[in-house]
């Protein structure tokens, strides 16, 4: 198999969850149980047992409740970006957190949940990485293999897996799962304080750096309470 390509990963936990309301009036979005578990140990399960070592997760709101779930973790090894003066956005997270970071570095966001293809969405990652060409290297999947999302996708992709934005008025083929593979390059002259990795993508996509690959797995988009109940009985299924 594959190495990865890096044993960190950067979990993005630091929302505030609106879509998830009413359920996340009382806790951070990723301890919305799925499935019977809270969607951030889904999301770390698959890291562990993808031989990812390190998870830095940054926290922002109710951060108490999850940096005490987290701390009952033996695998894998936790530390804390701490957000909660001032909430980063993704770009900004990442950033906060690089001093802590390989290059290059593993993201997802907290509220993930897949079931893997042949190998690990890691793998699959690891095996496409080419950092002379690459800024990021995103998962992307298929509208077919994209539980409970009705959008109209994110990018479209040409053979050599360069990434471009979806087309204003058009539907995408596209849609980022939240996982990606980042190289330190991407975060180079970033603004200060809050804001989007979208604009990190946007000079990436300029410069023909932001690539993408195909996801064989099924991926599950669960933003709403009423997206629970559905993934939960696809999970079942397996």
């Amino acid at each position: 198999m594959t190495a990865l390509a890096s044993d960190t990963a950067m979990v993005l936990a630091a929302g505030l969850g609106k879509r998830m309301r009413p359920l996340t009036a009382s806790r951070p979005k990723p301890m919305v149980r799925v499935a019977g578990k809270p969607l951030i140990d889904h999301a770390l399960d698959r890291l562990h047992d993808a031989g990812i070592v390190r998870a830095i997760v940054n926290v922002h709101y109710l951060a108490d409740a999850l940096e005490a779930h987290l701390r009952e973790r033996a695998a894998p090894a936790i530390s804390i970006s701490d957000e909660r003066s001032l909430l980063l956005e993704t770009g900004g997270g990442m950033l906060k957190a690089m001093p802590d970071l390989p290059d290059p570095f593993f993201s997802l966001n907290a509220d993930n949940i897949w079931l893997d293809g042949p190998r690990s969405a890691f793998h699959e990652l690891s095996a496409r990485w080419s950092p002379a060409e690459m800024d990021a290297l995103l998962l992307v999947v298929p509208h077919a293999r994209a539980m409970n999302f009705s959008g109209p996708g994110d990018f479209d992709m040409d053979q050599i897996g360069q990434l471009r934005r979806r087309a204003p008025g058009r539907i995408a083929p596209f849609i980022f799962t939240g996982i990606q593979l980042v190289s330190h390059r991407l975060l180079r002259d970033a603004p200060e304080g809050p804001f989007s990795t979208n604009i990190l993508w946007n000079r990436a996509i300029e410069e023909g750096r932001l690539y993408g690959t195909s996801f064989t797995g099924q991926w599950y988009e669960v933003g709403t309470p009423e997206a629970i109940a559905p993934t939960e009985e696809a999970l079942g299924r397996g």
